[in-house]
């Protein structure tokens, strides 16, 4: 299974490209690492961002894409750029997109460590909130963790 981690930041879509095989992690080169949209509110913009992405995904065979969530409100909200990236990604019909929030994520990864360091990984470090994400799916996926599952 290939998957695409994405952490949203402002106007920044950062992406991880993270494939499961054979029990088998791989970290597949990708040849962009994250998409920017333009600070612009315009209708033809935010349909290039949807585009490229697409094209992206379609390139590498991604079969799942997973979003990290934030928040609607307080501190650490999300901008308005960063929801209408979300659902330019959503809104693709040929994607299968899911999306965890930090608390989910933070569980799965503390049940199921990620078994080398991430600066073994080769990835930025803008990238491992992203590889963080896609990391979390796959845990979920393997073992069938569930948010309501989460209290020890």
């Amino acid at each position: 299974m290939k998957i695409c981690g994405i952490d949203l930041k402002g106007s920044e879509a950062n992406l991880c490209l993270l494939s499961f095989e054979n029990e088998v992690f791989m970290l597949p080169e990708c040849r962009v690492r994250k998409l920017t949209y333009p600070k612009q509110d315009s209708t033809e913009e935010i349909r290039k961002f949807q585009f490229a992405f697409k094209k992206l995904m379609e390139d590498y065979q991604i079969q799942r894409v997973v979003i990290r969530e934030r928040p609607s409100k307080g501190k650490f909200a999300g901008s308005a750029a960063g929801f209408k990236l979300e659902a330019a990604i959503q809104l693709i019909d040929t994607l299968n997109v899911d999306v965890l929030s930090a608390t989910h994520i933070k569980t799965l990864i503390k049940r199921n460590p990620v078994p080398v360091p991430f600066s073994e990984t080769g990835l930025k470090g803008f990238q491992e909130a992203a590889f963080n994400t896609a990391y979390a799916m796959i845990m979920k996926d393997k073992f069938g963790l569930e948010p309501e599952d989460t209290s020890d």
